[in-house]
């Protein structure tokens, strides 16, 4: 599915123990299916908050049986259109089933980026210069002063080295990939010895760029066990969203015990 895609409502199936209270036991048996479904179409959980069962059978005490049966899932494709997506489990009112409110146009606060190193960084010939140009300047004072101002001038310098070493990566592999197009049809209609030169040099830096940017993703999405092979940024930038989205608060308790949501509210009682 290369669309958007939402599903929600019923899937009367759970994933894990932790998603069942009371009655006999879970056997793996009962869920693979629906996680290898999941797996397959690249479905990633919404997530909630409320409660954790969204059904009961209706019992009491040791005949108690809760369990989560109603979830929403989304491709990456959705959420790359509603990146604040949102699930709350209600209270359950005249059913065995709690019903889901899904929202979908939550506002954001955008954050200003903080000074990132990169991983990929090190392995340019001109990194260290430029570390150690900035590292070692005669100061006198304070031994923490002066360790903190190398630090923030290091800070400085490399961000600058890298903006015009490397610059926007992302938009750079989006022009050379319009470069190629043409200069493969331009060698399409003419096959000389030059054209094809000029279009394999431009497809190694292509390369070059395309490994950067799984470098990138690859240390944003923390998974170092993950085994080179094809190209696999697109897998980490998925991880990244979800991973994102777990992070993300959206309300907090109060001492007197109400939950607020607002970015207001939710700052003022922090503070």
């Amino acid at each position: 599915m290369e669309a958007p895609w939402l599903v929600g409502g019923v899937l009367n199936v759970i994933l894990s123990d932790e998603e069942k209270y009371g009655g006999p036991l879970v056997y793996p048996s009962e869920v693979e299916d629906f996680a290898h479904c999941v797996d397959i179409c690249a479905l990633y959980d919404l997530g909630f908050k409320g409660s954790l069962y969204t059904w009961w059978n209706g019992r009491s005490d040791i005949d108690s049986i809760f369990k989560r049966l109603d979830r929403f899932y989304k491709n990456q494709q959705f959420l790359d259109l509603f990146p604040s997506l949102e699930v709350e489990h209600l209270i359950k009112y005249s059913s065995d089933h709690a019903p889901l409110m899904l929202s979908c146009n939550i506002d954001t606060v955008q954050v200003k980026k903080k000074f990132k190193f990169l991983n990929f960084w090190t392995n340019n010939e001109s990194f260290l210069k430029v570390v150690k140009e900035n590292w070692e300047v005669e100061s006198m004072g304070n031994l923490f002063i002066l360790f903190q101002s190398k630090l923030k001038k290091v800070k400085t310098a490399l961000a600058a080295w890298s903006k015009e070493t490397f610059g926007d990566i992302f938009k750079q592999i989006a022009a050379l990939e319009d470069v190629i197009k043409l200069y493969e049809i331009e060698f399409e209609l003419n096959l000389t010895t030059q054209n094809r030169a000029k279009l394999h040099k431009v497809e190694a830096v292509l390369t070059r760029y395309y490994h950067l940017e799984e470098e990138f993703w690859r240390q944003k999405a923390g998974m170092q066990w993950f085994k080179d092979g094809n190209r696999n940024a697109k897998f980490f930038h998925a991880h990244v969203r979800s991973k994102r989205k777990k992070l993300q608060v959206s309300r907090i308790l109060d001492k007197n015990d109400n939950w607020l949501e607002s970015h207001e509210d939710t700052a003022r009682e922090t503070v």
